[in-house]
C-alpha cells in the first residue's frame, strides 16, 4: 500500500517527465486539490523526536517500547504506535541477535509465585583496564525481577557468598528456595548447611543446562549489554561504584517488560505492602523486619552508593 505523500511524489515525477497533472492525477489516484498539501506531522513530530534521540544516546540498548515506558514516566501522553513510527524515521534501531532456543518440554521446578520465594544468583567474569580481574555476584528475586545485590571483587568464595546472602536475609527475609548452578561456592557444604539453618533449601540446575535458571541468565545478559560492556572501569574500586550505581538504576529507573514496564523497585514495594497486610498468614515473611523500617531505610538513602559498598 503507497502512501498519499508517495503518489504525490509520483504525480510530481510523473508532470516533470512531460504528463499532464490530470492525466497523473487520474492514474495514481491523487486528488488535486491535494498536490499542494504540506503535511504537519513532521513538525508535530519534532519535540518527541528530541527525546527520542536523548533517550537513545543515553540507553544505546533500548527499544522504542522500552523509550515509550520512560516516556511515560515523564507524563508524555503518547502511545506505542506513535513511537514507533518516529524512532524507525530517525533510524534509531536496535538490531539484536535471534538466538536458538531450547525447549525442553518440562515444568519450571520451584516457579515463583509471589516475592521473596524464589532468588536465583550466579557470577559474571569481567576485567577492569589496570588489568584486575572482576568476579560479580548477582542475587534476583525472580518473581519481583529486582536485583538484591551485585557484590564486586576480584575473588569470591563462599564464605563471602554466605555473607551477601545473611546481608539480604537481614534486609528482605529469607526465601523459600535459592536457585543456582553447580559452581564450587554454590555447593559448598558450609553454604548449605547455613541455608537450611535459616528455613531454606537450594535448588540446583542440572550440569550443562544454564537455561534452566533463566531468570539470572537473562538479567546477567542485561548487566553486560548495558554495564559491563558499555562502561570503562579503569580500576576495581571505580568498577564498585558504576555497578552499583546502575544496580540503582536497573530497580528503581529501567522499565521491565515482563513487568508491564514497571520497575522492578514499584513491583517489590507493592508486593512487600501486601506481604506486610498478610503476614500472619504469610509464611515467608521475617518477623523481624518491617515494611515501615524499608521504607525509612530506602528514604534516607541519598545515593545508591553506600560505604559498605565502597570496602
Amino acid at each position: 500500500m503507497v502512501s498519499a505523500q508517495a503518489r504525490r511524489e509520483q504525480v510530481d515525477f510523473a508532470v516533470g517527465r512531460g504528463a499532464s497533472v490530470r492525466r497523473s492525477c487520474a492514474l495514481l489516484q491523487v486528488s488535486r486539490s491535494g498536490l499542494g498539501y504540506t503535511s504537519t506531522m513532521p513538525a508535530r513530530d519534532a519535540e518527541l523526536g528530541v527525546e527520542l534521540v536523548e533517550i537513545s544516546a543515553a540507553h544505546a540498548s533500548y527499544g522504542h517500547r522500552f523509550a515509550w515506558a520512560l516516556l511515560r514516566a515523564r507524563k508524555w501522553r503518547v502511545n506505542k504506535k506513535r513511537v514507533r513510527r518516529v524512532w524507525r524515521a530517525l533510524g534509531l534501531h536496535v538490531r539484536k541477535k535471534k538466538r536458538r532456543k531450547i525447549r525442553t518440554g518440562q515444568a519450571r521446578l520451584f516457579a515463583a509465585t509471589g516475592p521473596n520465594q524464589v532468588w536465583a544468583y550466579d557470577f559474571t567474569l569481567d576485567r577492569c583496564a589496570n588489568g584486575q580481574a572482576l568476579k560479580s555476584l548477582s542475587v534476583v528475586d525472580e518473581w519481583t525481577r529486582e536485583c538484591l545485590a551485585i557484590e564486586v571483587d576480584s575473588s569470591l568464595t563462599a564464605v563471602r557468598v554466605i555473607a551477601v546472602l545473611e546481608r539480604l536475609f537481614q534486609q528482605y527475609g529469607a526465601p523459600q528456595v535459592l536457585r543456582s548452578d553447580n559452581g564450587p561456592e554454590f555447593i559448598a557444604r558450609a553454604l548449605k548447611i547455613w541455608v537450611m539453618l535459616h528455613h531454606s533449601e537450594t535448588a540446583t540446575i542440572d550440569p550443562g543446562k544454564p537455561w534452566q535458571n533463566g531468570s539470572i541468565e537473562s538479567f546477567h545478559a542485561t548487566f553486560r549489554r548495558e554495564c559491563l560492556d558499555a562502561e570503562y572501569f579503569a580500576n576495581q574500586r571505580e568498577a564498585k561504584i558504576l555497578i552499583e550505581q546502575w544496580r540503582w538504576e536497573y530497580n528503581t529507573q529501567r522499565p521491565h517488560s515482563s513487568l508491564r514496564y514497571r520497575t522492578p523497585a514499584e513491583v517489590g514495594g507493592e508486593a512487600r505492602a501486601a506481604m506486610k497486610s498478610n503476614s500472619r498468614t504469610t509464611a515467608i515473611v521475617d518477623p523481624g523486619a518491617t515494611w515501615e523500617a524499608v521504607v525509612e531505610e530506602n528514604r534516607a538513602e541519598v545515593h545508591p552508593i553506600t560505604p559498605r559498598t565502597l570496602s
